[in-house]
């Protein structure tokens, strides 16, 4: 990586808003083709893989998926999942396998059109203009905590799943989980692991076995081409869906809910709100048991098919019977009875710096336009969000590929050729969602 400043009024071909794995990637691209760029990073290089993530944190997706533009996983355990310290270094030596320039400590703060064409960008640093501006920043900007979350006491702590660290960290007593996403779901068997009491209001998040006959689900589903079905096949809805929830810790296993209830998790539905001294939950957790083993289920039932068609020998395995069930939708939990809340209810997309080109770029709910990372402005594109392209865009194992595509047709538009995003007026009724 080669440490780059920021200089007053200079021009760069390309600017690249975001140092983390898919910044760096479409970097690799224009590095090798000679394109003069920069790449502006607010923190440093890949640190929301240090800064973002609890202790115990390990990918859900096996190593072997890592793998970025000339730099593909080739450490001891293929299989086996990166823990976060292991995914920071990692990260960060790929910025130095190549000249990457990096300008750390440097926030894009906004974005304008640029007279006689290109773009503006001003910076915490100063103001550059760039021909062309990929926005490699993510879709997860702004933690999000419910609207009732004011009407807790102040004696009971409050954190988001984004400052979760340990057990440790949080006041004793029982602690308060909200949502069941993958976060959610690990940071609740991390406490109970560290001999926490445990509450859990549970979400509709579905779920995914870590192994099925032989092999693991997520290699399964890489083998079927599972996470190269583009995101028009599913509906753009599809970019606002929950991943299935599964941890790679101790070597990878299953998340059961059912399981944490019989080893003395108290399992709640969605939470509503604060009535007379007490939290409230809908009553829907018999149901979102359920429907997360039948995604489960679905996604073995899809691995069965598979397998027979391609004739593969693979070993059978019985499937799932569930370990617990509810008796009864439980009732209000008395705060008096909690210590601490960990909220685990995701993150809301912060596009602001781009308002100033308006409804071109942003839709109505503030999410970027964008056909497979092209936006409608030519020379505008992204990289990095989640189901940018496929369900493997917001990994390791999809970035490669947007990067790629992004980088080429960054460099056939500054060569004269056609831009190839989508027009205004065609995502008007149907705006795509990044998020």
């Amino acid at each position: 990586m080669r440490a780059a400043r920021i200089t007053d009024g200079a021009h760069h071909e390309v600017v690249v808003v975001g140092g983390g794995q898919a910044g760096l990637s479409l970097s690799h691209h224009l590095v090798g083709s000679g394109v003069d760029h920069l790449v502006l990073e607010r923190e440093t290089v890949a640190h929301e893989w240090r800064d973002g993530r609890w202790d115990a944190f390990t990918l859900v997706t096996p190593n072997w998926h890592c793998r970025l533009p000339g730099y593909p996983y080739d450490g001891p355990d293929p299989d086996g999942f990166m823990r976060r310290d292991d995914v920071h270094a990692w990260v960060r030596r790929y910025a130095d396998t190549f000249d990457a320039p990096v300008a750390e400590g440097v926030a894009a703060t906004r974005l304008a059109s640029r007279p006689g064409g290109g773009f503006v960008v001003s910076t915490t640093h100063g103001t550059i203009t760039a021909t062309a501006v990929t926005a490699a920043v993510g879709g997860y900007h702004r933690p999000v905590v419910p609207p009732w979350a004011r009407d807790l006491p102040e004696r009971v702590a409050q954190v988001h799943s984004h400052e979760y660290r340990n057990a440790g960290l949080l006041p004793e007593g029982p602690v308060l989980v909200v949502g069941t996403g993958q976060s959610g779901t690990q940071i609740a068997e991390d406490l109970l692991l560290a001999g926490r009491e445990v509450h859990l209001a549970a979400g509709r998040a579905p779920r995914v076995a870590r192994r099925y006959r032989g092999k693991d689900c997520m290699t399964w589903l890489a083998e079927m081409g599972v996470y190269d079905v583009p995101v028009a096949a599913h509906g753009l809805a599809k970019r606002e869906s929950t991943n299935h929830y599964v941890t790679g810790r101790d070597g990878g296993r299953d998340i059961d809910l059912r399981d944490f209830a019989r080893r003395g998790m108290h399992l709640y539905g969605r939470a509503t709100g604060v009535s007379d001294g007490a939290l409230t939950f809908a009553p829907t957790l018999e149901n979102d048991l359920d429907h997360a083993d039948s995604v489960a289920e679905s996604i073995k039932d899809d691995i069965d098919r598979w397998i027979e068609t391609k004739g593969i020998d693979a070993p059978t395995e019985d499937r799932y019977i569930p370990v617990w069930r509810p008796e009864a939708e439980p009732q209000p939990l008395d705060l008096d009875r909690i210590a601490a809340v960990v909220w685990s209810v995701g993150f809301r997309a912060d596009w602001s710096w781009l308002d100033s080109l308006g409804p071109a770029v942003l839709d109505d709910e503030g999410h970027p336009r964008h056909l497979r990372g092209l936006s409608p402005v030519p020379g505008l594109s992204f990289v990095g969000l989640p189901w940018l392209h496929t369900w493997g865009s917001g990994r390791f194992l999809g970035i490669a590929q947007d990067a790629e595509h992004v980088a080429r047709a960054v460099g056939d538009w500054r060569a004269g050729g056609a831009w190839d995003g989508p027009a205004p007026h065609a995502l008007a009724a149907q705006p795509a969602k990044a998020g």
